[in-house]
């Protein structure tokens, strides 16, 4: 799972160094709380950088020059105690990573008739310090803001805070996707689908602001791949599809062998050019051997799909990182577009033609066969499934007119209903603001005609993401 991989992140602790001969013990406390923090990020899955409580701007410059060795993804700064903000400033501003302000409180509130009653006002003072994480706050944030740097909030409880363990776990997985995008190859291969001048892409663009690096590559390559298959590896790959896939009995042997053969050519032509993500489309008119190739790709680019490499077609290369990036959260990525809307359920059907995403369908994904692929060449075998009923999110990458990358998201249900049974993957989705609305607020925001749809609601981590990578977060509902 793409979701698994591991990020480093740092870890940094702030307060006045004053304070530790004037408060016993309370610079030991801190950092307990410190190493709570650092405990509970290692639980995420992070590899932590933490360079203890930093209490003065020497110190400051030398965890700045840390973070920069061990390239960490993004920063967390935990207010233990007060601290000035010219303790602060110097490791963000050198560093130019994501900054999130952990404001943890050690309890939920001061035991007042204990603390009164210590009888000490100088242990009184230090009980008060190791709890006044928000003293300082202000102050950073306003360092931060004259700086032109932009900064994040986690306010709560060190311990048994659901809101705070959320939240966490929201910024170490959007950070593990930004990640992935900068590692991440996209092939292309073919061409766009003439006349979809919404899905027309700037290539550099979404390369400079996402991260990731296009692999243009030809269908001629995959045609000499099929070539080196046998007959056995073949007739192995058919056995794998009927135990993956729900096979209709219409479906001839032929068509499952042609199918297999251009799966496992998929297969070595992504091996090869060690892609993680492919956007694809092609006419193939005049010759056969191409028409066959490229009438025969659904099942293998859908078995592709199922193992973290998202395939799109139509050369839709925005909705192809909007899957990749619903993969690399774990929840899918189904390529989708508008079907029909039904105003007696208040319903927006959504599906697609061409590779669906066997993980997050609801039961097992058919194949069947077809005459026509609509708008395209050939005939062969297709894939009709429904994405999983439940919580869903949709994810548009807009390459907008402005020059800027930006992310369109919504959540919906998917629901059990009535699909159209024409060998595609469609399914009924309730929105919060219904049918008529939805359509009208996503389409007014000038997506294309395609979108990603995961599992679960994940609108909330999608802006995190969309913070890191410095682009426009739109949500609709």
């Amino acid at each position: 799972m793409e979701s698994a991989r591991e990020i480093t992140v740092g870890l940094y602790g702030i307060g006045l160094d004053t304070y530790w001969p004037q408060f016993e013990g309370l610079y030991d406390r801190l950092v307990g709380y410190q190493n709570q923090v650092a405990e509970k990020l290692r639980g995420l899955g992070a590899r932590v950088v933490n360079v203890g409580l930093i209490d003065s701007p020497v110190k400051s410059a030398a965890a700045a020059q840390r973070f920069q060795q061990e390239d960490v993804e993004l920063i967390f700064l935990y207010v233990s105690t007060y601290a000035l903000s010219s303790t602060v400033l110097p490791v963000v501003s050198k560093l130019k990573k994501p900054v999130v302000v952990l404001n943890l409180q050690p309890t939920r509130a001061i035991d007042y008739a204990s603390f009164n009653a210590l009888g000490d006002r100088t242990k009184m003072t230090g009980e008060w310090l190791a709890n006044c994480q928000a003293c300082s706050v202000p102050e950073i944030a306003n360092a931060f803001l004259r700086s032109n740097i932009q900064f994040h909030q986690i306010t709560g409880v060190l311990q048994d805070d659901p809101v705070v363990d959320a939240a966490l776990e929201s910024w170490i997985s959007a950070a593990r996707v930004a990640s992935t995008l900068r590692r991440s190859r996209v092939g292309l291969v073919g061409h766009y689908y003439n006349g979809m001048l919404d899905v027309y892409s700037d290539l550099t663009r979404l390369a400079s602001q996402l991260g990731v690096h296009f692999e243009i590559r030809e269908f001629g390559e995959i045609l000499a791949l099929r070539e080196r298959v046998s007959e056995l590896e073949i007739t192995d790959r058919v056995s794998e599809i009927r135990e993956e896939f729900d096979v209709q009995p219409d479906c001839v042997e032929s068509e499952l062998r042609r199918a297999a053969r251009t799966s496992l050519a998929l297969d070595l032509f992504v091996q090869e050019h060690d892609l993680h993500a492919l956007a694809y489309f092609y006419n193939g008119h005049g010759d056969a051997r191409y028409e066959d190739l490229i009438a025969s790709v659904i099942v293998g680019n859908s078995m592709l799909t199922a193992r973290n490499i998202p395939v799109a077609g139509e050369y839709e290369v925005k909705n192809c990182l909007a899957m990749k990036i619903m993969d690399a959260f774990g929840v899918g990525g189904a390529f989708s577009e508008f079907y029909a809307l039904d105003f007696d359920d208040d319903i927006v059907l959504l599906g697609h033609d061409g590779p669906c995403h066997p993980r997050i369908a609801q039961g097992k994904t058919k194949i069947k066969p077809l005459k026509v692929y609509h708008g395209k060449v050939g005939e062969g075998l297709s894939v009709e499934t429904s994405v999983q009923y439940g919580p869903t999110t949709l994810l548009s990458v807009i390459d907008a007119p402005d020059g800027n990358v930006k992310f369109l998201v919504a959540e919906a249900e998917s629901e059990a209903g009535p699909i159209l049974e024409i060998g595609n993957t469609n399914s009924r989705y309730r929105f919060s603001i219904g049918a008529r609305g939805f359509i009208d607020a996503w389409s007014g925001r000038g997506p294309s005609h395609h979108c990603a749809i995961g599992v679960g609601h994940i609108a909330d981590k999608l802006e995190i993401l969309a913070s890191i990578l410095g682009l426009e977060f739109i949500r609709v509902c």
